[in-house]
């Protein structure tokens, strides 16, 4: 790998921009009979919040944890909040969620 100066992180680093990293939980709930129709319109909504710019990164988690996903929003922390408290799997109990502030490069992207 070519060597990375200390000059070119400090420059680098000027250029990343806050985020918001949510980390959706999943709760007991996600067992009980109708749970799929309402993770479905979650998974709606999340095209939505794609197509207006808003959740820039989703990921489903699909192991045997109790997390259910990772979405980077291009919302602050407030904002974000708001969005993930009218999720219906969040009001319905389904998923829980804890946010986190962050920053990173605008245009990064996974690998196609």
């Amino acid at each position: 790998m070519p060597p990375i100066t200390d000059e070119y992180m400090m420059e680098m680093m000027q250029k990343t921009k806050p985020y918001t990293v949510v980390i959706l939980h999943k709760t007991l709930k996600m067992q009980e009979p109708g749970a799929d129709k309402i993770v479905w319109e979650h998974g709606r909504r999340n095209f939505q919040l794609r197509q207006n710019g808003q959740l820039v990164i989703v990921c489903p988690v699909r192991d045997d944890s109790d997390v259910a996903g990772v979405g980077v929003f291009n919302t602050n922390e407030i904002e974000t909040r708001t969005i993930m408290d009218d999720d219906p799997g969040v009001q319905l109990g389904i998923f829980t969620y804890e946010i986190h502030a962050s920053r990173s490069f605008p245009g990064d992207r996974l690998p196609s």
